[in-house]
């Protein structure tokens, strides 16, 4: 298992990205694919038409999410933290992912990386 932290800006104030986080049909608008999302403790996600699936843990609204991301049988839950910080071009939104199974890591982080940090600045970008 593995562990994995990484900060990206975003172009929008932090309470914009929390939304576009936290809400299914913002979520549908940056990713293209079908999402659903309800912003609640220990409900169940699924993003890009399945690829990432797991439950919602916490919510502090527009400062943080703490999710469970669900790889099948695992002794050691994956727990992803989103905290969002005020940036002077935006906001900092700060990824820690724990408990990554190996042979997952590196698409994982690609997909942190590619897809979803890039989805969201793109998104805001234009």
């Amino acid at each position: 298992m593995k562990d994995y932290k990484a900060y990206f800006i975003i172009p929008a104030p932090p309470e914009q990205v929390y939304l576009a986080l936290t809400t299914a049909e913002t979520i549908r608008l940056w990713t293209g694919d079908e999402v659903v999302m309800v912003a609640q403790p220990g409900t169940e996600f699924s993003l890009w038409d399945g690829a990432i699936v797991g439950k919602n843990l916490s919510f502090e609204p527009g400062r943080k999410i703490e999710q469970q991301w669900y790889f099948g049988e695992q002794e050691e839950p994956s727990i992803v933290t989103i905290k969002l910080h005020e940036h002077k071009h935006g906001t900092s939104m700060e990824v820690r992912q724990s408990n990554i199974p190996d042979e997952e890591y590196d698409n994982i982080v690609d997909g942190w990386r590619t897809e979803y940090a890039a989805s969201l600045i793109d998104f805001y970008a234009d």
